[in-house]
């Protein structure tokens, strides 16, 4: 068993760490002449100005100071998240088709108006985090009518789940993609999750009756689909029919939906389910250990087919591991998931924090050499290892 001191420092050393994530944002990030934050920060710290804004980043910008928000008190964190929910209001909405552009430009005029669900979903998450901490009913209204959205284009009525993507007029589009790295298919893992962890915390603000139904049934096709309970691993990609389209092993999603879709099924109140993820967050944590490196990080992927595993180690699944394990440590009290996570966190703070300008790496390649990619941008933000830094201070 960990001592109370072990618990406290590392609950002391991640509080201190959120301080300075949300410091470099505040600082760095924030647009002054055009508005909200800026698109991009390089590896080097050069801002683009005339980059592109995701909306992805901005609902996470804005789920990440609202959350903090609550453990801080700070007023600026406030305003930052203030700041977050206006440009979204003003710029990503589609007011003529409904849902939320997946990007605009560095001045907000529309740039890639596909709408990709997975953009939908944190934009909710975002704006019930916001809701928590101005009870703002527009806010909440926002966020209902984006579930709306979802129910109404996405979901697949005849199969179940969620379809990926569509044009800007929620007509079927020929990339479904998130990103380039990405198969081409109608269903992933990763939006599902997402979808859930969306209306779940929906949820907590908004407790109907639909939007409950919709989260029990969401975790049940995750369970018969997603999940490889023969290897504790994630199944990625479907088409519409769940025909799987065989992929990597993410041992960054692994370990993050080992612990995310537990904090769903406890949401619900929904018994079965949360002993059938309790028994998948044991089973996804270990089966993660695969993926960790005697130094402690956590490896990227691994292709099964060709037997071939990237030893890159990006910040974000070291966050999600920090969660994952504390949260099968909660549920064990064993210690070899506690002692992995302390591991992880000395790995994080030799090589992911970026002591110097403040914020983490994008990750370190097998050798130890920087990954030279964005500080800010379309997927580098501040959710991961926020959200890492509020769990653990809540949970220890």
């Amino acid at each position: 068993m960990p001592t109370p001191e072990r618990k406290q420092n590392l609950k002391n050393e991640v509080r201190e760490e959120l301080n300075h994530i949300l410091n470099y944002w505040k600082k760095n990030t924030i647009d002054a002449e055009n508005d909200g934050f800026v698109g991009q920060i390089d590896a080097f710290e050069k801002k683009v100005l005339n980059a592109e804004k995701g909306s992805v980043l901005n609902a996470r910008i804005l789920w990440s100071f609202s959350a903090a928000y609550q453990i801080t008190q700070d007023p600026s964190d406030l305003e930052t998240a203030t700041k977050a929910y206006h440009f979204i209001n003003s710029y990503f909405f589609d007011k003529e088709f409904g849902g939320v552009f997946w990007s605009v430009a560095y001045d907000g005029k529309p740039s890639q108006t596909k709408k990709q669900i997975y953009a939908l979903a944190f934009t909710i998450y975002g704006l019930a985090e916001y809701y928590k901490i101005t009870q703002d009913q527009k806010v909440l209204q926002m966020a209902i009518s984006l579930f709306e959205t979802i129910e109404k284009y996405s979901f697949d009525p005849v199969n179940k789940g969620y379809l990926e993507a569509f044009t800007q007029e929620w007509n079927p589009i020929e990339d479904l993609r998130l990103s380039a790295k990405d198969v081409n298919e109608k269903k992933t893992m990763n939006t599902h999750l997402h979808i859930v962890e969306a209306y779940a915390n929906l949820f907590l603000v908004w407790p109907n009756e639909l939007l409950q139904t919709k989260i029990i049934e969401i975790l049940e096709t995750i369970n018969h689909y997603f999940i490889n309970t023969r290897t504790g691993h994630l199944k990625l990609f479907f088409n519409e029919e769940w025909i799987e389209k065989p992929d990597v092993v993410s041992y960054g999603h692994d370990i993050e939906a080992a612990w995310l879709l537990l904090w769903c099924a406890r949401i619900t109140q929904n018994q079965e389910l949360i002993e059938i993820f309790t028994k998948h967050a044991l089973q996804m944590a270990d089966a993660t250990f695969e993926g960790i490196d005697q130094d402690g990080g956590l490896w990227y992927e691994l292709d099964p087919q060709k037997n071939n595993l990237i030893t890159e180690k990006h910040w974000w699944p070291q966050a999600e591991l920090l969660i994952g394990m504390i949260n099968a440590w909660e549920l064990t009290q064993e210690e070899k998931y506690f002692t992995t996570a302390e591991k992880n966190w000395d790995f994080i703070k030799r090589f992911i924090i970026d002591k110097e300008n403040g914020e983490w790496i994008w990750g370190i390649h097998g050798d130890y050499s920087k990954i030279i990619n964005d500080k800010a941008g379309l997927w580098k933000c501040p959710y991961h290892n926020s959200r890492a830094c509020i769990e653990l201070i809540d949970r220890l």
